[in-house]
């Protein structure tokens, strides 16, 4: 990678840093990536709203081949002290995804300069971390004919620029499930007249070990209890409504799908039983990730040209990934860089983007925009 990019997207990087934007109201970062674009490169932008991208045209009868950074960051102050610490209260860039968009803003500078005999997209996404980014951008699939597409991830526990790569699923799908049942409150000292939903809701929580038992499953089936809000904090009543929100997560999103039948059937049942009324809501849905061998045996390929360092990954996952949606549309892969083995783990208060990183991505994605 040319030094002067790289110089110039790592205070890209720093700048998106400073600036973070939590999903769904990514306005100053998108306009930022927007404008640095068109001040360093002659692409031609497509503004769609929440997220956009960038386009070389090699010309007609080329491949389309796409990649995708996320831009999104979390809830969580900013402990650790970095010249280019975030400005704004409690959001931060604890996940990378800062990293991931300057990446492939200085991959755009190389493609621009150097040229590609492929048509290359650069697609620059919102709203990963609660999965409405990739749901609303897969349009960009079959709008633009990709033939394929790639990403990649930074990652902890992982030696720092390597390569880390799967066949298959790489990440589970999981979503967010809200069980709500409503009753009717009573005195607490006469709860036989109302109609407390505590009892099946607990019933629910109960058969969870058998609904995700490895016993009924052919691969990981996860549930997980993330609240239960029953009634009010007040001990003269007997509650009337409750929640009971549910993380579920499979290596196999049928069976994800499964669970989720289940859990439906389950709250049915006891509703029907304590004469109570249910409906179901669902958030942050993900699905499972499969990587196209096809396109991941090109990764390997790429790292073996450029000798970059090359792991394979044992296992998948359980964290989740919304690049997902467009390998249902399209073939292609994600992969992770390492951060190193002892850096600070994403989503934690230490955790700070690896500049390190940025070159390893560029030339791998380089890489990718040649093959065939």
């Amino acid at each position: 990678m040319e030094l002067y990019n790289l110089e110039l997207v790592r205070r890209l990087r720093h700048e998106l840093h400073m600036h973070p934007e939590l999903s769904n109201q990514e306005v100053w970062t998108k306009k930022h990536l927007i404008e640095f674009l068109r001040m360093n490169t002659s692409l031609e932008i497509v503004d769609r709203g929440r997220w956009f991208y960038a386009t070389f045209r090699a010309g007609q009868g080329c491949r389309n081949i796409a990649f995708r950074a996320d831009f999104d960051a979390i809830h969580m102050d900013e402990t650790i002290e970095l010249p280019y610490s975030s400005l704004e209260a409690g959001v931060s860039h604890k996940c990378g995804h800062d990293g991931h968009s300057a990446t492939l803003a200085g991959f755009a500078l190389e493609i621009d300069q150097k040229g590609s005999n492929n048509n290359i997209f650069f697609l620059f996404q919102h709203a990963e971390e609660t999965g409405d980014g990739a749901a609303e951008c897969k349009v960009f699939i079959e709008e633009n004919g990709i033939d394929e597409i790639f990403a990649f991830h930074n990652m902890s526990s992982m030696e720092l620029k390597s390569v880390n790569v799967i066949d298959g699923v790489s990440n589970f799908g999981s979503k967010g499930m809200i069980i709500h049942m409503e009753g009717t409150p009573s005195h607490a000292s006469h709860p036989e007249k109302g109609v407390n939903p505590a009892f099946a809701i607990a019933k629910i929580i109960d058969a969870i070990p058998e609904l995700t038992s490895p016993d009924y499953n052919k691969g990981i089936v996860l549930c997980t209890v993330v609240q239960v809000a029953i009634g009010e904090r007040a001990f003269g009543v007997s509650a009337g409504k409750g929640e009971l929100l549910l993380t579920i997560r499979a290596y196999y999103e049928p069976e994800m799908d499964r669970l989720q039948k289940n859990l439906e059937e389950l709250a049915y049942a006891q509703a029907e039983r304590y004469g109570l009324r249910v409906s179901f809501r669902y958030e942050d849905y993900f699905p499972e990730v499969f990587n196209h061998k096809e396109s991941s045996d090109k990764i390997r390929q790429v790292c073996r040209d450029k000798g970059l360092h090359l792991v394979e990954m044992e296992e998948a996952f359980r964290a989740s990934e919304d690049f997902g949606h467009y390998l249902k549309l399209t073939k292609g892969a994600i992969c992770y860089i390492g951060n190193g083995v002892d850096h600070p783990h994403i989503h934690n208060q230490e955790y700070d983007f690896p500049d390190e990183i940025i070159e390893t991505g560029v030339e791998l994605f380089k890489g990718l925009a040649e093959t065939k």
